[in-house]
C-alpha cells in the first residue's frame, strides 16, 4: 500500500505532527512510521552552496583576475555535520512505496528553501508533492494544513525568491569580500596590528554596519549648543508654570538674540527680557479644552516584540526570537517570523476560540481579571471591521497572537519565556478593550504682546491602558491630573497674578545610539528609526533583511567584531575594526551603505515571490550590479 511522507524542519515539530496524525508506530532512526505515514525531519539546513574552490581548485586563492565569479550552474553540497540525517531523508524519499510528499518545513521563504535544496540533491521524481502551510502548531491548525495542502508547484515563485536571496548573498559576499580584502586587506591589518585581515561584506550586514558607524560619528562630532528658556509662574495659591514662545507680535520676533522660537542664545539676554515685564499685568488669552480617544496599538509582529523585549528585559533580538519560537513549538502562540501586525478576516471571525482558550487555560490572576472585565462589561469581540484586521497587509502570516492552547506545556517554561508570553497575551487582549479617553487643556497667558503657554492632559477613562500601562506611569498621571485641575479653573480674559520669572538652561542633544531592539525597527523601516508607534503603523514599507534574518545579521556583525553590543543595556557601538571596514566601503562602493538600495533588493525578491517580475530579470540585474562595482575598482 502506498504511503505518504511528511517532512518538517525540526524533530520537535515532527513529534507534534505525529501526535495529530496518531502515529504510534516505531520510532526509527531519524523518522517515525505507521501503516499510512512516514514522518521525518530536517535539522535546519541540510544542504548549502559550494565554495568557489569546488568549481575550480585555483579559485581557492584570492586573486583579482578571478573576479567577478559567476557560476554558470550553481553547485550545492550536503553539510557534513548533518549528512546522516540527509541520507535518512534521501532513502525515505526514494522508497518505492512512498507516492506523496507533504512538505511541512516552516511556512516562509527560508523553510521553503530548506526543503527544495533537499529535494534537488536527492533528485525526487514522479511523486505527488504537497505544501502544508500553517500559522500555529495547534491540533486544529495542523489538521487544516494537511487537509488543505496545495500542490508544491504553487509555491515555485517563493522557491525562486529563496534561491535568488541565497545567490545574491553568495555573489555579493564572495565577490566583494575578496575584492576589498585583496585591495585593502594588508593596509587594514597594519592599522589594527593584525597579521592579515579578511574584509567581510554582505548585502544586509554592511548596510547595518553603516547605520551603526554613521550614528556613532554623528554623536562623536556633535557639539552641544546651550540656550535659555523663559518660564513664568502665574496664580496665587495654586500656581502653574508656562513657557514663553516667540510670536509674530513679539518684540523678539526674528531677533538675532534667539536660538530658536523659545530660547535665547545668551542667558543675560533672557534675563534682560524678563526685566521688561516689570510692572505689567498678565491675563488669560485663551483656554482651549479638547477631548481625545486613543485605541490600543496594533498587535505584535516579530520586529515589534523584539524591540519590546530589548526594552523590558535587555535581551538581544535573537534571544527573543528563540523564546517565541519555543512558544510556537509549544503551541502557545502563532508563527513568529511575521511582518504583519494585523489579523486576517478569517481568523478574526473565529477569534473567540483564542479568547475562550485563554480564559479556560491560562492560570494567571491578572489576565483572568482582564477577561472577567471583558465579560462583565460586555466588550465586543467583533473586530472584523477594525484596524486590527486587514487582509491586504498580510503576506505569509498574520500577527503573533496567543492560540489559547498549549497550556499543558506552560509550567515547563522558564520564567523569562512566561513573561514574554504574558506580554503577547496582554497586547492581544488590549485590542478588545475600549479606547483610552483624555481631557486636554491648552492655556495661553499674554503680557502685552508676549505669549506664555502651557498644557495639561489627563486620562479620564483608561480603556485599553488598564492592560498595557506601565506601573511607573501612575505618578506622572497623578501630577498631570493636579495640573489639569488648576488649568481647568482659568477663564479666558481674566487677569492673573504674576508670581515669578526664571530662566531655564537647556541644550541641544545628540542623536541616541541604537540598541539591539531599535535597530530591528530601523531595519524594518529601511534605515529609519521611527520612535512613534502610530507613525510606524502608517509608513511601514520595504525593509532591510526580513523578520527571519535581522537578528542573525546583528549576531554575525558582533561575532566578526565589527560591532559591540553591551549585554546590560543592549546599546550598539562600532569597533575600531568595524569603523575601518566602513571607511573602506564608503570610499569604494558607498551605495552598499545605503538602506534604500538594500531595501530595494529585498523588494525585488518580494516581487519575484509575488510573480511580479521573473527570476531571470532579477538575476541579470544582480550580475550587472556586481560586475559594475568590480570593474570600477579594478580597471
Amino acid at each position: 500500500m502506498a504511503k505518504k511522507i511528511l517532512i518538517t524542519e525540526k524533530p520537535s515539530v515532527a513529534r507534534e505532527f505525529a501526535k495529530v496524525l496518531g502515529i504510534n508506530g516505531a520510532n526509527k532512526n531519524g523518522y517515525l512510521e505507521s501503516d499510512d505515514w512516514i514522518i521525518t525531519w530536517c535539522v535546519g539546513h541540510l544542504v548549502t552552496m559550494s565554495y568557489p574552490e569546488k568549481y575550480d581548485e585555483k579559485l581557492k586563492f584570492w586573486r583579482l583576475d578571478t573576479l567577478p565569479f559567476f557560476p554558470k550552474e550553481y553547485k550545492y553540497e550536503v553539510i557534513p555535520s548533518v549528512e546522516k540525517q540527509f541520507n535518512i531523508i534521501k532513502g525515505l524519499l526514494l522508497r518505492e512505496d512512498v507516492d506523496t510528499i507533504y512538505v511541512s518545513t516552516d511556512s516562509g521563504r527560508e523553510g521553503e528553501y530548506i526543503y527544495r535544496l533537499v529535494e534537488q540533491e536527492v533528485g525526487v521524481k514522479d511523486k505527488i508533492r504537497k505544501r502544508v502551510w500553517i500559522d500555529s502548531q495547534t491540533e486544529e491548525e495542523i489538521k487544516r494544513g494537511i487537509k488543505e495542502a496545495k500542490d508544491l508547484s504553487e509555491y515555485d515563485s517563493l522557491s525562486d525568491s529563496a534561491y535568488l536571496r541565497a545567490k545574491e548573498d553568495y555573489l555579493i559576499g564572495i565577490n566583494f569580500s575578496r575584492l576589498l580584502s585583496i585591495i585593502y586587506g594588508r593596509r587594514l591589518a597594519k592599522q589594527i596590528n593584525e597579521e592579515k585581515i579578511s574584509i567581510s561584506v554582505g548585502r544586509v550586514m554592511t548596510c547595518v554596519l553603516g547605520m551603526v558607524v554613521s550614528r556613532e560619528r554623528e554623536i562623536r562630532n556633535f557639539v552641544k549648543t546651550p540656550y535659555y528658556k523663559v518660564i513664568g509662574e502665574f496664580g496665587k495659591e495654586n500656581t502653574f508654570k508656562a513657557e514663553w514662545k516667540v510670536s509674530e507680535k513679539s518684540v523678539m520676533f526674528n531677533s538675532p538674540k534667539l536660538y530658536n522660537d523659545s530660547g535665547f542664545k545668551k542667558e543675560n539676554d533672557a534675563k534682560d527680557f524678563i526685566t521688561s515685564f516689570e510692572g505689567k499685568k498678565a491675563k488669560i488669552l485663551e483656554v482651549k479644552k479638547t477631548k481625545s480617544k486613543e485605541n490600543a496599538p496594533l498587535l505584535f509582529n516579530l520586529a515589534e516584540i523584539q524591540n519590546e523585549c530589548t526594552k523590558r528585559f535587555k535581551i538581544k533580538p535573537d534571544e527573543t526570537l528563540a523564546i517565541i519560537q519555543e512558544l510556537y513549538e509549544k503551541k502557545l502562540v502563532t508563527y513568529p517570523r511575521t511582518d504583519a501586525r494585523v489579523l486576517s478576516t478569517a481568523v478574526a471571525k473565529v477569534i473567540t476560540k483564542n479568547l475562550n482558550g485563554i480564559a479556560k487555560g491560562f492560570k494567571d490572576d491578572e489576565v483572568q481579571g482582564y477577561i472577567k472585565k471583558m465579560a462583565e462589561e460586555k466588550y465586543s469581540t467583533n473586530i472584523v471591521k477594525s484596524k486590527y484586521v486587514n487582509d491586504s497587509k498580510i503576506t505569509d502570516h498574520y500577527a503573533i497572537i496567543p492560540t489559547g492552547e498549549g497550556y499543558e506545556n506552560y509550567d515547563k517554561l522558564q520564567e523569562l519565556q512566561k513573561q514574554v508570553y504574558k506580554i503577547i497575551v496582554k497586547r492581544f487582549l488590549a485590542i478588545f478593550y475600549p479606547p483610552a479617553e483624555f481631557n486636554k487643556i491648552n492655556v495661553t497667558v499674554v503680557i502685552d504682546n508676549e505669549e506664555f503657554s502651557t498644557s495639561g492632559k489627563v486620562c479620564v477613562k483608561q480603556g485599553y491602558l488598564e492592560i498595557l500601562k506601565q506601573k511607573s506611569d501612575k505618578k506622572e498621571d497623578d501630577e498631570e491630573a493636579a495640573d489639569l485641575i488648576i488649568l481647568n479653573s482659568l477663564k479666558k480674559g481674566e487677569e492673573i497674578e504674576i508670581k515669578n520669572f526664571e530662566t531655564k538652561a537647556s541644550e541641544t542633544s545628540p542623536p541616541s545610539r541604537y540598541n539591539s531592539g531599535s535597530m530591528i525597527l530601523a531595519m524594518e523601516n529601511a534605515g529609519k528609526l521611527i520612535e512613534d508607534e502610530q507613525l510606524r503603523e502608517q509608513i511601514k514599507g520595504a525593509g532591510i533583511g526580513t523578520s527571519a534574518t535581522r537578528a542573525e545579521i546583528m549576531k554575525k556583525l558582533e561575532k566578526i567584531n565589527y560591532i559591540a553590543i553591551n549585554n546590560k543595556t543592549q546599546i550598539i557601538t562600532p569597533t575600531e575594526k568595524g569603523e575601518l571596514i566602513y571607511d573602506v566601503v564608503r570610499n569604494s562602493m558607498p551605495d552598499m551603505l545605503n538602506p534604500k538600495l538594500t531595501a530595494s533588493w529585498e523588494k525585488g525578491l518580494d516581487m519575484v515571490a509575488k510573480k511580479e517580475i521573473q527570476a531571470e530579470e532579477f538575476m541579470q540585474k544582480l550580475e550587472a550590479y556586481v560586475k559594475s562595482k568590480i570593474n570600477r575598482l579594478v580597471i
